[in-house]
């Protein structure tokens, strides 16, 4: 191969693609926002793919459909890319989080920073096993909330002007932060400095959710103790900080997919990645999240499962109020 794809500048790569794709979003978002609010700039469409941010109201067009009510049709484009995440996690490992997630490229790129700045920290392990069990903790509590809504009390919440708008009131939330807000941001950012990744392995419900999605899927990354010579390259290289020369096998929750470890690792065949138990290239997480993703965009364009089934003049109208009201 005439120029080898490295590990990781093909992760890089993928994330920077998905990174695009939401600042896109974004900023699509606010010109909407301002042309539907009457102020000057361009007239553009409201961007669903900014719906991959508001996985309460995908959890609850989940709910809503699971219940035999149909397919969100408020906000079908964050109930396709939730489907899409729980898949590629199943099949892949916590693929989503390991090559897609801009929230996690962002918590790993403040761990390197960490590092070069000399601030980086392991943590001890006695604190770091009970600190993993906070995002499940915060993730139970999202599906009691949303487990307890009755049928009446969801199409309540879903058709509301709240959660119709709940895109454009999370861009507002950033926009124009509270003291508060800012002060948890700050002490989110300071952790993630000096601890790799601590907002993934700690605090993400998000994350919590797909790792459990990913205990029965087909996929694991095993390790050869005959051929692991113990040099640690695998520990260093991983995002999740996972003891992994003390296992044979990564298949809890915890282990991202991210093929960090398989690609690193100095010792020919002492780690490899298995989908349905025979050997695959750790390429195969990588691209493997990506078409997933890209895919599940295009079969809900085809389906129609992707733009709000809401009138244009009432969304116009709803999110113009939002934006003049913040």
């Amino acid at each position: 191969m005439l120029f080898p794809l490295k590990p990781a500048a093909l992760r890089r790569s993928v994330r920077i693609v998905f990174a695009i794709v939401c600042l896109a979003g974004g900023l699509q978002l606010f010109l909407y926002l301002r042309h539907v609010s009457g102020l000057a700039g361009p007239a553009v469409a409201r961007p669903p793919v900014v719906e991959g941010f508001l996985p309460i109201a995908a959890l609850l067009g989940l709910k809503r459909l699971s219940l035999g009510e149909g397919y969100d049709f408020v906000h079908p484009a964050g109930l396709t890319i939730l489907l899409a995440v729980l898949a590629a996690s199943w099949l892949l490992r916590r693929s989503f989080c390991g090559h897609v997630c801009p929230v996690g490229f962002m918590s790993e790129a403040l761990g390197r920073l960490g590092q070069r700045l000399g601030l980086g920290r392991r943590g001890a392990r006695i604190l770091d096993t009970p600190l993993r069990g906070v995002k499940f903790v915060i993730l139970g509590f999202f599906l009691v909330q949303v487990g307890g809504m009755d049928a009446a009390s969801l199409e309540s919440f879903v058709t509301s002007p709240y959660n119709i708008t709940a895109d454009a009131r999370m861009l507002l939330f950033y926009r124009n932060p509270s003291g508060t807000a800012l002060v948890v941001l700050a002490v989110l950012a300071a952790l993630g400095l000096v601890f790799r990744n601590a907002w993934c392995r700690w605090l993400c419900p998000y994350g919590a959710l797909l790792g459990l999605a990913a205990l029965a899927g087909p996929t694991a990354v095993r390790r050869d103790p005959s051929l692991c010579v113990g040099c640690g390259t695998c520990e260093r290289n991983c995002p999740a900080a996972i003891p992994i020369r003390s296992k044979t096998a990564m298949r809890g929750p915890e282990c991202l997919g991210c093929g960090q470890c398989v690609a690193n690792c100095p010792a020919r065949g002492a780690l490899n990645v298995r989908f349905l138990g025979r050997p695959v290239s750790w390429k195969t997480l990588c691209l493997g999240a990506a078409v997933v993703m890209f895919g599940a965009w295009l079969l809900a364009l085809s389906l129609g499962h992707w733009h709000s089934a809401l009138p244009a003049s009432m969304l116009d109208a709803l999110y113009a109020r939002a934006f003049l009201a913040s």
